[in-house]
């Protein structure tokens, strides 16, 4: 088997010989999870995207043909759409949890006064948790990937296959509309009125 193209091998697949699995799997299996990881910044997430790739290369009736490129390609193609599906899924069973707890707790303290810092991060956690109420789910998950997993604009353009100038676009709206609503908060009289 060790002989084989990945084509033939995928052929194989098909006819559901597993020792072509296998081949593919340790052809593959470290360029799949590098692919995971990287995207989900969680190692037992990525350990179960693999998991998902290969289980959709056993089952799938399509699977791969030379004429339209490279193996490692088409498998890499495979690998980003289930990871984005396995992504979306988890933040949609957890859209509550906006902002993670550690996050907040290290912003750097710049007060002496370590109890009314704390009170201002809390503050600040309740204010932004009330404006994000506003957002659309894929302007919290930009927010996510920028601020909290440290992708860079080009970087999450790429992963969901988008122009860089939207990715730039959406960005700008969500500050917007992030900034409006905290205003609101604050001038509402919510967390106390501004001096003027």
């Amino acid at each position: 088997m060790r002989n084989m193209t990945d084509e033939q091998l995928m052929d194989l697949v098909r006819d559901k010989s597993r020792a072509a699995l296998e081949e593919l799997y340790d052809r593959y299996v470290r360029l799949v999870y590098s692919f995971a990881l990287k995207a989900s910044q969680n190692e037992q997430t990525a350990r179960e995207i693999v998991q998902l790739v290969f289980t959709r290369l056993w089952s799938t009736e399509k699977g791969y043909h030379s004429h339209k490129g490279r193996f490692a390609s088409w498998l890499l193609t495979v690998t980003r759409n289930l990871t984005m599906d396995y992504i979306r899924k988890q933040r949609n069973a957890y859209k509550t949890v906006l902002i993670d707890e550690e996050d907040w707790e290290r912003m750097p303290s710049r007060s002496s006064n370590p109890t009314g810092n704390a009170e201002l991060r809390k503050m600040i956690r309740r204010q932004i948790s009330e404006a994000y109420r506003w957002l659309s789910a894929s302007q919290i998950e930009l927010l996510q990937q920028l601020y909290w997993e440290g992708y860079s604009l080009a970087e999450i353009a790429r992963m969901q296959g988008e122009p860089l100038g939207t990715v730039k676009s959406r960005l700008h709206q969500t500050l917007k509309i992030l900034r409006k609503h905290l205003k609101m908060e604050w001038e509402g009289g919510r967390y106390g009125s501004p001096e003027r």
